[in-house]
C-alpha cells in the first residue's frame, strides 16, 4: 500500500449563499463546497475515507475492499481514491449486476466489483462475513459501507477547521450553526467532535428516522471519548431514502438559477429544502449566520434524475 496522503489535502471553497427566503429571514448562509474539492474525489466521502486509508497505510495493506450499491458515492470516491494514488479497490455491490454510471466509472478505475444479490448484501453485518473476501485478498483492508465508524468520522474534523479559516473571507466573526445532510450520521458525528460543543449542529435526515442514525452518532461519540455538545435530527427524506418527488426537482430548479450551485436530489437538495422550511418557520432568529455543508455526490445526479423521471 502506497503513501498517498501527505501530499494531498484537499481544500474546499466557504461561499456565500443568498437565496431569497433566507434573505427575508434575516438569516445569512454560507455554503462549503465540498462538490468541489476534486473533480473525481469530491464531497464528504474524502473526509469520511482519509483515515482508513491510513491505517492502510500502517498495516502495509496490499489494497482496500468496501460495500454499496450502484450509485454509491462512497465507493465512487474509493474507487476514485485507488486509481489517482495507485492501490488496489475492490467493491462489493448490493443486488444484481447493472450499468449505471456510478458502476460504469468503478470499472473505469479500476476496481474489481462482485455483486452480492439482495440476502447476501444483507448479510454483511454477520460475524463471519468478511472471512471470504480477506482469504480471496490477503492482506486487504476493510472499509465499513460509507466509511462509517470512528476512523470515518475523525476524518470529518478537518470540515470544522476548514470553515473557520475561511471566515475572514466572509467577513463572519463567528457563526451560529451548522446544517448538513445525514445518511449514516458520519459526517454529522464528526463535526460534533470537531466543534468540541461550541456550536450547535443540525442534521437533516435523508434517510427515515428509524433508520439508526442516532444510534450510530451516538456510538462514534462514546467509541471517541470526547466532548460533544448539542445537535438535532430533522425529519428530511420525503418519504424514504432517494425517494425524489416533484416539489423536490422544482426546488431544485429554483434553487440552482438563483444561487448558480448545482445540486442532487438526494442529500443536498432534501437539506437545503429542509432548512427553507425551518427559516420560513423562524426556527432562527433573525441575525443568525448557518454554516450549510455542499456533500458532494453530483456524479450520480443524472442517474437519480433519470430514475424519477422514468418511474
Amino acid at each position: 500500500m502506497p503513501v498517498i496522503l501527505p501530499d494531498w489535502a484537499p481544500r474546499a471553497p466557504l461561499q456565500p449563499l443568498q437565496l431569497a427566503w433566507s434573505v427575508a429571514a434575516g438569516v445569512e448562509l454560507a455554503i462549503l463546497r465540498l462538490d468541489l474539492l476534486d473533480p473525481l474525489i469530491s464531497g464528504n466521502k474524502w473526509f469520511k475515507l482519509s483515515e482508513h486509508l491510513r491505517a492502510a497505510e500502517a498495516c502495509a495493506a496490499t489494497g482496500v475492499i468496501s460495500l454499496g450499491g450502484a450509485h454509491s458515492n462512497h465507493l465512487h470516491a474509493l474507487a476514485a481514491a485507488g486509481k489517482r494514488f495507485g492501490f488496489n479497490t475492490v467493491g462489493l455491490l448490493r443486488g444484481h449486476p447493472q450499468q449505471t454510471p456510478t458502476v460504469r466509472d468503478l470499472h473505469a478505475f479500476g476496481m474489481q466489483l462482485h455483486w452480492l444479490g439482495y440476502a447476501g448484501y444483507r448479510a454483511r453485518h454477520t460475524a463471519d462475513f468478511w472471512l471470504p473476501w480477506r482469504t480471496q485478498y490477503p492482506g486487504i483492508y476493510t472499509v465499513p459501507e460509507g466509511g462509517g465508524g470512528l476512523l470515518g468520522a475523525l476524518g470529518c474534523i478537518g470540515l470544522v477547521r476548514q470553515v473557520r479559516e475561511q471566515l475572514p473571507g466572509l467577513g463572519w466573526a463567528d457563526y451560529d450553526a451548522w446544517w448538513l445532510a445525514a445518511g449514516t450520521g458520519t459526517t454529522l458525528a464528526g463535526v460534533l467532535l470537531g466543534e468540541a460543543a461550541e456550536h450547535p449542529v443540525h442534521a437533516a435526515l435523508a434517510v427515515p428516522i428509524d433508520h439508526g442514525v442516532e444510534q450510530q452518532v451516538q456510538a462514534i461519540v462514546q467509541d471517541a471519548d470526547r466532548p460533544v455538545g448539542g445537535y438535532q435530527l430533522h425529519a428530511a427524506s420525503r418519504g424514504g431514502f432517494a425517494k425524489v418527488d416533484a416539489e423536490l426537482l422544482s426546488f431544485m430548479q429554483v434553487t440552482e438559477a438563483a444561487s448558480g450551485v448545482p445540486l442532487e436530489p438526494l442529500y443536498t437538495a432534501k437539506a437545503l429544502m429542509a432548512l427553507r422550511q425551518q427559516v420560513e418557520a423562524g426556527y432562527f432568529a433573525r441575525g443568525s449566520r448557518l454554516v450549510f455543508v455542499h456533500t458532494g455526490g453530483l456524479q450520480g445526479r443524472a442517474a437519480a434524475l433519470l430514475q424519477h423521471t422514468s418511474a
